[in-house]
């Protein structure tokens, strides 16, 4: 039997050379299964060809848009980071119930959308947006410092995996090695007494992955945050399972985990 140790030794390996694959332009897995769809899409195309009665629907060849890497696949994907991360917060927000709520660097297209049916939403992201709708504002800047935010002013911010990718230049943003920390202060500069912070990064293997990402232990974002309470700490693992309420200090061996992080200020109003 493999030990946990040579599992993870392996799970780096090969994505090390993924990387590597992609990087050149290369898909190994989805040439693979292209390269073996091709007899079941001919034999699909003549068998189509012989039922089909309706003229209109015809194939010609110049018409012809092979999809042969999804054959067998499931129905969608209900695990892994994004998954799990934007349902996690979604929940928890639709249950406080802010007035507003601002994110920083969260997906569009996922965790935003989740929330815009209940509640508006200001996003603050380096890179343009061009969409316009209803309930979601913008704001376009490098939210390292959280410029646009007086101290403890905002009742309810998150920001899901995108901590991980400040300054490192990626998104064209300025290389900042201390960029993700200098964020960590900035949200809880601008977190109200008894407002929530529903934030997500990678975990395991503490490391940069240059340029993509860095991946932290527990412990360090625990300590970024020492101006917060932690209210409740939920993980998924490296196979895309979530668990929920955990102990950050004690979990298992990780290579590429997402660590999902609930806060609040406890700190009293002032007069």
């Amino acid at each position: 039997m493999n030990s946990p140790h040579k599992s993870l030794a392996w799970r780096r390996n090969v994505r090390r050379l993924s990387r590597i694959s992609i990087f050149i332009g290369f898909d190994p897995r989805r040439c693979y299964k292209n390269i073996t769809g091709i007899p079941y899409f001919l034999r699909a195309w003549i068998s189509y060809g012989r039922r089909r009665t309706d003229h209109r629907f015809r194939v010609r060849i110049p018409d012809l848009f092979p999809i042969l890497d999804e054959r067998g696949e499931a129905a969608g994907i209900a695990g892994g980071h994004y998954f799990h991360q934007d349902l996690w917060a979604a929940r928890k927000i639709y249950q406080h119930r802010p007035e507003w709520h601002t994110d920083v660097g969260s997906r569009i297209d996922g965790f935003i959308a989740h929330l815009l049916p209940f509640v508006p939403v200001t996003v603050i992201d380096v890179r343009p947006i061009a969409s316009t709708v209803a309930g979601l504002s913008f704001i376009q800047d490098d939210a390292t410092m959280l410029r646009n935010f007086a101290d403890r002013s905002v009742e309810s911010i998150s920001s899901l995996h995108a901590a991980e990718h400040f300054g490192l230049g990626r998104y064209s943003d300025p290389i900042d090695p201390d960029a993700c920390f200098r964020f960590m202060s900035a949200l809880q500069r601008v977190l109200a007494p008894n407002g929530k912070l529903y934030f997500s990064v990678p975990i395991g293997r503490e490391r940069v992955d240059f340029n993509a990402h860095r991946v932290f232990a527990p412990a360090t974002i625990l300590s970024a945050f020492s101006q917060t309470k932690l209210l409740s700490f939920s993980y998924v693992d490296d196979d895309g399972n979530l668990h929920e309420d955990a102990n950050p200090m004690s979990l298992p061996e990780l290579e590429y985990g997402c660590g999902l992080f609930e806060f609040t200020n406890v700190t009293p109003k002032t007069a």
